[in-house]
């Protein structure tokens, strides 16, 4: 095995893909310091797993992409391969070529690849175990790794000698076993724990179990106790109830007379005593009238003094702004006088400034003419001047271009040579880039195929799986929901049985009789029992039959009698009873009424019985008829003048007399609808079970159905995430497949514009190298006429400045004589201004008079308009004051009238309302009395709901007959709560809890058996371990103090050393001692000697560990850079010798390493930043010397 190729792309400086080629023996990585020749030692360890930043010399991972120059911006991602060829099966992989990647992203991803398929960290390292390749191997040794070796402290090289003794691999495991056994350890205790708490619990558990099965056994005794003191209780509440409620029926009914009556007087007393309040509020109303005017002629009284006195002000007011007027005007008659004296006397002041200023601007048109001149001639003179020592200026600036223009076409034709062999290098790996980008084509093509086909069906197959799932889901709720509805159906269907069979609904008396029925079968039964009726005229019957309904009937009289003695014998109550023997047919109802609208039919005839019982029916329903509502019962009535008995199908009835019965039913037992409803019941449990099996049947078939659904949905997923992982890694291989082409062909496009460049810049330099030359010459002949002109333009400039200050001296002469007139002329303007402004203000004084003195004749005529309506106000108020008092006596007079009614309606409301509020307190007291019992009743019932979960229907179906002396049950229940008392606290959970922590404990009691062999396995496997480490590192360790000494001694030229251990009873972990004497020294531990004797003895080291177990290859990163030259000599022979089973890469920049290599790889920077590769083959040249 060996390694036949480095790829980087991305990694520090290699910002370009560079792929190192390698054969066996030596290859030299040469190139000047901070070239990037070491990153190529940093790339390998990166690939081979190292994960410290430090060691790879940069301060967090992201450190490791290249980050970009001025001239190129930073990758994304860092990426390296090698590739090592594993003919002979060094590696325990089925491939003959094995490539280890690396790539990180600078979003922090990162990821490993064998043969471009995804892998983890772990498994590359296993497959290096023991091969000397590794981060911590020695088959990268730099700088590093010789400090290591060189280090004070012994345990520092611990690492080196483990790999070279191979048993690293033993270490690995035996971390393993280890953590195994401390995690059975973990288990151990933490079982032991669970077992300590179990087993004090056991004992106690045993002992609350026994005692909870007899306190169970009490609480069920308890149970039939309290259940059947329930019944005897309830039976007794429902009595008092029946006669407190009568009572309160009656009561309510006399209320309700007497409320009629007193709602009619209240209604009259109250209309009273709303006439009252509006004849009040009339009052009320004149008497404000009448004070509110009043009050107006009172407030019109002050107001027409007010303004009499404002009218007297004004006339004096007038007065004084009349003479305020005349005063002002006179002064304003002077000021204007002032005025054109002042104006007369500008013009002349204006005359004289206009032609001063006229002389003044003729002289300065001279003056600005003569320094215009002036100006000129100086600026054409500096003009010249600036053109020669420009023309100088330029003439040197023309030699350096022309010099520059020299170096650029040698630099532009040294580029265009590299560019050359650029462009070579970059087809021939086209080609090889298109011809792998088509293989990956073609597979990634046959991958997308296979994953949409899967994902179509995995699509189906959930789809499948989401319907199936849904339609169990509503299956289990409709189970659910039938399973619901059966018990809801069997329990009413119970309770609706036994009350059928008990009888409730019907009288105490009628029940005792029933209760013989079984033991008499001449008692046939209740009306109830022999009729049917449908559902919508069930109402209407029974309210026909009212009381009869629970008339019983019997086979004859002497049955009749019979059952009439046994009641009055016992105390029972009374019974109506039917004889069918004795039971005659009474008169039919009114053929004619039973045409008329709206009548439904004759009762007798709306309901089936068997033919023997016509005779009691017709009796009984044959004259009342049913009609369709309380409208046509009464219209039909009436025509019949009360003669019949009609009834509805919502239970109003009227009687022959004309009494009518009608509301609400106080409750629900619907006697004749039991049967019925029972039948319905159980029809609807029928078919409720059909549903309920086929819904179970549907259930089970959908349950086997999703799982042979979910089955083929892990088997599609699990080949989508093959084909996916597969499908990425072609996807990964295409993107770098065309990333890599993309730049070739940027390349490419690059290379040519630049030679193209290249070419028009040489044209260029040339056409301007001319041109230079040329101007050069034009330059000198402009300077020589520059220096003429400028001799003749200085005479000419001192006759201009002679000239100009001629002018200037006159100039100011006349400016001074300018300023006086100009000044003269400014008061002349401050007098006016001040005559003007003095003039406004008085003008202002006159109109502002004057407004006033009209604002106050407009005043005056307002306050007069004013007064008049304040009189007209005071007389039309006098008249409505009249008015109210004449209105105010007639609703006095009628307001003492209707207070004496008032008064008598009053009393008589007073009386009603006392009557009602004493019977209101006597139904009061009954409901009270009722509600109180109705609560004893529902907190028994409650009761028994609580704490059993019983109705009244289900608590009669326990009770016993054992019972009917109350003062016994009571004392039997009280021993049966001494009893329990007597347990004291009672744990009913221990019973299933014992059975749960005894099963428990013995269960624990196995599995930590278990773990105690398993933790002894565990130890015989680690003392295996260290026994087998122990013998091979005592072995391997021998083996390479012998090679040391030798190989000290060959490239020391004599001496010798040796390796001790620190520790020799801790064999496996104990540090290393290197002890070394070079020729002509004494023997001295290493940290004693030179700087190039240690590097040379740990080199030593080295190559003795490569002697006895050669790795396949050896990075070696300038190790040999301590050693002087006569050194560096012996170092490359040894490292000749060792290619013989180890292949060595060399990052060297010494000469005689450079000279011992077959193959040397140049790193440059050409572009700073950026590593290029430069290679020679040297090998043909050691042939040819």
């Amino acid at each position: 095995m060996y390694l036949k190729s480095i790829e980087v792309n991305g990694f520090k400086s290699f910002a370009n893909k560079i792929d190192f080629k390698f054969e066996e023996g030596i290859t030299g990585i040469v190139g000047p310091n901070g070239s990037g020749k070491s990153n190529v030692a940093d790339a390998v360890r990166w690939v081979l797993g190292e994960q410290s930043a430090s060691k790879l010399r940069g301060s967090k991972m992201e450190d490791v992409i290249f980050s970009g120059t001025e001239m190129r911006k930073p990758q994304a991602a860092a990426y390296v391969a090698i590739t090592l060829d594993n003919s002979d099966h060094s590696l325990p992989i089925d491939y003959n070529e094995v490539t280890v990647a690396r790539r990180v992203y600078r979003s922090g991803e990162s990821e490993y690849l064998l043969n471009g398929n995804i892998t983890r960290l772990k498994d590359i390292t296993s497959m290096f175990f023991d091969t000397g390749i590794g981060k911590e191997g020695y088959s990268i040794i730099g700088q590093g790794q010789i400090e290591r070796i060189l280090s004070d402290k012994p345990d520092d090289r611990r690492a080196l000698f483990d790999e070279a003794a191979g048993i690293v691999k033993y270490k690995k495991n035996k971390q393993i076993t280890e953590k195994q056994l401390d995690n059975e350890h973990i288990s151990l205790n933490r079982v032991n724990d669970i077992l300590s708490g179990l087993e004090e619990r056991v004992e106690p558990l045993r002992e609350q179990s026994e005692k909870a099965k007899v306190y169970l056994e009490l609480k069920e005794r308890q149970k039939t106790l309290d259940i059947n003191s329930f019944l005897i209780e309830l039976d007794k509440i429902r009595t008092k109830l029946d006669d407190n409620q009568n009572k309160l029926d009656i009561t309510e009914s006399e209320t309700a007379r007497l409320q009629e009556e007193f709602d009619y007087t209240k209604a009259e007393y109250e209309r009273l005593e709303q006439t009252l309040e509006e004849i009040n509020d009339k009052i009320d109303e004149l008497k404000n009238i009448i004070n509110e005017k009043k009050l107006e002629n009172e407030h019109a009284d002050g107001e027409i003094r007010v303004i009499k006195e404002k009218i007297s002000s004004e006339g004096v007011i007038n007065a004084e702004i009349n003479a305020q007027i005349d005063r002002l005007s006179r002064r304003l008659e002077e000021l204007d006088n002032n005025r054109k004296e002042l104006e007369e006397k500008k013009k002349n002041v204006a005359a004289e400034l206009k032609e001063k200023e006229k002389k003044a601007a003729e002289t300065d048109k001279a003056r600005q003419k003569a320094e215009d001149e002036e100006n000129e001639t100086a600026q054409k003179i500096e003009s010249a001047k600036s053109d020669i020592i420009e023309f100088i200026n330029e003439g040197g600036n023309l030699k350096e271009k022309i010099a520059r223009y020299d170096t650029m076409l040698e630099n532009i034709n040294l580029r265009k040579t590299e560019l050359k062999s650029k462009l070579l290098s970059d087809k021939s790996e086209e080609s090889l880039i298109l011809a792998e980008k088509k293989n990956l084509e073609e597979e990634k093509n046959s991958v997308d195929e296979s994953i949409e086909k899967n994902r179509v069906k995995l699509s189906k197959c959930e789809n499948d799986l989401r319907t199936v799932s849904d339609r169990a889901t509503t299956v289990k709720n409709e189970i659910q929901k039938y399973n619901q509805n059966v018990i809801s159906l069997k329990s009413r269907y119970e309770s609706l049985r036994n009350l059928t069979e008990r009888y409730e609904g019907y009288g105490q008396s009628i029940k005792k009789v029933m209760e013989r029925k079984d033991n008499n079968k001449k008692v046939i039964g209740v009306v109830a029992d022999i009729i049917e009726t449908p559902a919508e005229y069930e109402t209407a019957i029974e309210t026909a039959l009212g009381a009869s309904i629970q008339n019983i009937v019997t086979e004859d009289e002497a049955t009749a009698k019979e059952m009439i003695s046994y009641l009055r014998t016992n105390k029972l109550g009374r019974a109506t009873f039917l004889p069918i023997t004795s039971i005659v047919k009474r008169g039919s109802a009114n053929p004619d009424a039973l045409k008329e609208k709206g009548v439904i039919g004759v009762a007798s005839q709306l309901v089936k019985t068997n033919k023997k019982y016509e005779n009691i029916i017709d009796s009984l329903l044959g004259r009342s008829i049913v009609v369709d509502n309380i409208d046509s019962a009464i219209r039909i009535s009436k025509k019949y003048n009360q003669s019949l008995r009609l009834v509805t199908p919502t239970g109003e009835l009227i009687n022959p007399g004309g009494a009518m019965t009608g509301g609400a039913f106080r409750n629900s037992s619907n006697l004749l609808g039991r049967k019925r409803e029972l039948d319905e019941i159980q029809k609807e449990i029928g078919e409720t079970n059909n549903k309920l099996s086929k819904a179970r049947e549907e259930d089970a078939n959908l349950t086997m159905k999703k799982e042979t659904l979910r089955e083929e949905r892990v088997n599609l997923m699990n080949q989508l995430q093959k084909l996916s992982i597969e499908q990425n890694s072609v996807n990964i291989g295409l993107k770098n497949a065309e990333e890599r082409l993309e730049s070739i062909r940027l390349s490419f496009a690059a290379v040519k514009k630049e030679s193209t460049e290249l070419d028009v810049q040489i044209g260029q330099i040339d056409e301007n190298k001319q041109e230079l030359f040329d101007t050069g010459k034009q330059h000198e002949n402009s300077i020589k006429d520059r220096e003429g002109t400028i001799a003749s333009l200085e005479i000419r400039l001192s006759e201009k400045n002679d000239l100009k200050h001629q002018i200037e001296d006159k100039l100011s002469t006349m400016n001074l004589e300018l300023a006086a007139v100009r000044q003269n002329m400014a008061y002349a303007d401050n007098d006016i201004n001040r005559v003007k402004s003095e003039m406004e203000q008085y003008k202002e004084e006159i109109s502002s008079a004057k407004n006033r003195l009209d604002s106050n004749s407009d005043n005056v005529t307002n306050l007069e308009k004013e007064l008049d309506k304040l009189y007209t106000l005071k007389a039309d108020n006098d008249g409505k004051v009249n008015e109210a008092l004449i209105q105010l006596q007639k609703n006095t007079e009628e307001k003492d009238t209707i207070n004496r009614n008032h008064k008598d309606f009053f009393s008589k409301r007073e009386k009603l309302s006392s009557d009602i509020n004493g019977l209101e307190k006597a139904a009061y007291t009954l409901k009270l009395a009722i509600e109180k019992l109705e609560e004893d009743r529902d907190k028994a019932s409650n009761y028994m709901w609580e704490e059993y979960e019983l109705t009244y229907s289900s608590a009669e179906l326990l009770k016993t007959d054992d019972y009917d002396n109350p003062a016994e049950l009571k004392k039997e229940m009280t021993s049966v709560r001494q009893k329990i008392k007597s347990l004291g606290d009672v744990n009913v959970n221990a019973i299933e809890e014992y059975k749960e922590v005894s099963e428990r404990y013995e269960f624990l009691k196995g599995q930590r058996d278990d773990i105690i062999e398993a933790e002894n396995n565990l130890r015989g496997i680690i003392a295996d371990l260290d026994k087998a480490m122990k013998e091979t590192f005592a072995e391997k360790f021998q083996d390479i103090q012998s090679m040391f000494n030798k190989v000290f001694k060959e490239l020391f030229g004599g001496g010798k050393a040796s390796l001790s251990l620190v520790d020799e009873e801790d064999i496996l972990e104990t540090g290393i001692i290197i002890n070394a004497q070079p020729p002509g020294k004494k023997l001295q531990n290493m940290m004693q000697l030179s700087g190039g004797e240690k590097s040379l003895t740990a080199i030593s080291l080295l190559f003795a560990i490569q002697s006895l177990k050669p790795s396949p290859f050896c990075i070696l990163d300038e190790i040999e850079a301590a050693l002087d030259d006569s050194n560096v000599g012996r170092f490359a022979k040894y490292l000749d010798k060792l290619t013989k089973s180890t292949q060595f890469v060399v990052i060297t920049h010494r000469k005689g390493t450079m000279e011992a290599a077959n193959r040397l790889y140049g790193i440059t920077m050409q572009e700073k930043g950026v590593s290029t590769l430069v290679s020679v083959n040297l090998i043909e040249d050691k042939l040819d010397n």
